[in-house]
């Protein structure tokens, strides 16, 4: 199929203009690793470092800027997670964020002492996880995933038991793309005791999530993938508000305190979830978030990943059109409704086409060992860009 009648029924199309353009970028194919910047957030971040850091200088703290670890949360939680107010936080980096929550998790279940994830999980919730359990003295039990899927219900059903602690893995899996069922298998570690705990970030602002409704204790993830929050934007966190009294970040900071100017000589733990805070917020980081969040309101994550979807199946037919014959194959679900925001294409000798597609102006991603993702953000990119991007990728392997 060509793109045209594909984007002429595009009924996100107009958001495209939202986005400050790349003019030597043909076709931008990694939106799942870092977003677009919003012409809106180029706007805030001046009208905040000139009106508010220049205008109002300390006195912002008091006014304002204390609650918008809270504040966007809520909002986050809203937009893009199904979670109620109280429940989000905005801070820190995801690593450090999972670090946290799942450092809190192990102590809040001390007789168990078993940790379950899967060998394919992101390296920064391993390692994370390796550090966790060389420092409290708990056992990994590893779940191995194909690289092409990730993990069911099925998997997690043999691996789990009453040494079970925490169980970690990622809602879109960040190789194949793979959509786990996060009800199921939130559930089954629920049935075995453990806490189930969940890294957002291929899925926030691509995939609909329903927190509250799955019954997850603990989630975190990035804010500066398809939600555009800009390179190192903060992260997020989220714990049920059930938990908040008995779950226990190990970062004890002075943000994190019932009365943080008190200054006092023990600490106290704030009530809520600002007990996850830590240290000073980045609230310059924070502000292209605040514009990304209201277009995404805007465009309903319903509609965003109706477009996804139609992205990738596009992506998979001219792959399977051009490409398949050329010896490369798809390592992605061809299911969309196991597939989240990007496709993995694989062939032996792809990172040597990094650097000839990126002088065509084509950037998709590359991870080891012989994948090429392609990952169309679906408010900032049209399906022109995606026949584009593919055609070049077809001639560059001729």
């Amino acid at each position: 199929m060509t793109f045209g009648p594909l984007d002429a029924a595009d009924p996100l199309a107009a958001y495209r203009s939202q986005f400050l353009a790349a003019p030597d970028v043909l076709a931008y194919l990694d939106g799942n690793s870092l977003g677009k910047p919003l012409v809106a957030a180029a706007a805030r971040m001046d009208s905040f470092i000139r009106g508010q850091w220049a205008g109002r200088l300390i006195q912002g703290w008091t006014d304002e800027w204390m609650e918008w670890p809270l504040r966007l949360g809520d909002r986050l939680g809203e937009v893009a997670l199904g979670a109620a107010p109280g429940q989000v936080v905005v801070a820190d980096s995801t690593t450090v964020l999972l670090y946290k929550l799942a450092r809190a998790a192990v102590d809040a279940r001390p007789d168990r002492r078993e940790v379950v994830l899967d060998t394919d999980n992101f390296p920064t919730d391993r390692y994370v996880l390796e550090g966790i359990a060389a420092e409290r003295g708990l056992t990994l039990r590893w779940i191995t995933t194909s690289p092409s899927l990730g993990i069911t219900p099925e998997l997690l059903a043999d691996a789990v038991g009453p040494s079970t602690a925490l169980v970690l893995f990622s809602h879109v899996a960040y190789r194949s793309g793979f959509i786990a069922d996060i009800s199921a298998i939130t559930r089954i570690a629920h049935d075995a005791g453990a806490l189930a705990m969940w890294d957002l970030s291929h899925s926030a602002g691509s995939v609909p999530v329903r927190l509250d409704e799955w019954g997850v204790d603990l989630a975190v993830g990035c804010t500066y993938k398809y939600l555009n929050g800009g390179p190192g934007a903060p992260a997020f966190a989220y714990l049920r508000s059930e938990l908040q009294d008995t779950v226990r970040q190990p970062i004890w900071g002075w943000m994190g305190h019932r009365a943080s100017f008190e200054m006092g000589p023990g600490h106290e733990f704030a009530p809520g979830v600002r007990a996850l805070l830590s240290g000073t917020p980045p609230i310059l980081a924070m502000v292209p978030l605040w514009a990304s969040l209201e277009m995404l309101e805007s465009a309903g994550i319903a509609a965003v990943r109706e477009k996804s979807v139609r992205l990738t199946e596009y992506v998979i037919e001219l792959a399977d059109e051009w490409l398949v014959p050329l010896g490369v194959s798809v390592a992605s679900p061809r299911d969309s409704a196991v597939r989240g925001g990007h496709v993995t294409l694989s062939r032996p000798g792809f990172e040597e086409l990094l650097a000839p597609l990126w002088e065509a102006g084509v950037i998709p991603d590359y991870r080891r060992p012989d994948g090429l993702r392609i990952g169309p953000a679906p408010l900032s990119t049209s399906f022109e860009e995606v026949h584009e991007g593919m055609s070049v990728l077809r001639d560059l392997i001729k």
